[in-house]
């Protein structure tokens, strides 16, 4: 919810910021409505990347202490090559073509500095990538890679890469990139995913997951 407000707050202001573009621009007056004019086109691009802005942090969820993110199954194909099945927490399903010997999920993470924190201010995450790996390192370098984007940027304006660009200069809060360790995948495997202010974690669900991290461990 917070996130939903965050960005309903960011739209009200680009339409704001529009509306006064608008009204600059159509005002009498040459010299003047020239510069007013100049000043309503940099409002009007403003309105713009805010409204992207705020688009962009719809995609993101609020986090509240260590969360449930998702779940993730595997069908195995053929040797080092599987049917991942992602169940996201708010129900959707969604499947991917993994090659390798164990998978990886990342996640983006927005974090607010303690002294925001203490007035309820929660982190806010977004899935990002999931990723196959072997164990040789020469297939590693050599045979096929597979590494899926979970949930590009709809808008052309990224605000968790713009913060990230900024981060030493924005002490007030921190975009951080957060990475479930390798894990291997074996058929019929189930992990359960939960992400807290730490990062990602994976938690076997079933015996092949269970044997699986057992034999590689």
């Amino acid at each position: 919810m917070l996130y939903n407000g965050l960005a309903v707050v960011v739209a009200i202001i680009a339409v704001l910021v529009l509306i006064g573009a608008l009204k600059t621009l159509f005002r009498r007056g040459w010299f003047l409505n020239w510069l007013k004019g100049t000043f309503g086109l940099v409002l009007l691009v403003l309105a713009v990347v805010v409204g992207l802005l705020a688009w962009d942090v719809f995609s993101y969820e609020e986090l509240l202490g260590e969360t449930p993110v998702a779940t993730i199954s595997f069908e195995e194909l053929e040797d080092q090559h599987y049917m991942a099945t992602v169940v996201y927490a708010s129900g959707v399903e969604s499947k991917f073509d993994l090659k390798g010997d164990q998978w990886q999920l990342d996640a983006r993470i927005f974090k607010w500095s303690p002294s925001l924190a203490r007035f309820g201010l929660k982190p806010g995450y977004r899935l990002d990538r999931l990723s196959g790996r072997y164990y040789s390192l020469e297939k590693e370098r050599n045979a096929e890679r597979t590494v899926y984007n979970l949930n590009p940027s709809e808008s052309s304006v990224d605000v968790w890469r713009l913060f990230k660009s900024v981060d030493k200069q924005v002490p007030w809060l921190d975009a951080l990139y957060g990475s479930a360790t390798f894990v291997p995948m074996t058929d019929g495997a189930l992990y359960e995913v939960n992400l807290s202010h730490t990062g990602l974690m994976s938690r076997p669900l079933n015996d092949p997951a269970k044997l699986a991290i057992k034999r590689w461990q």
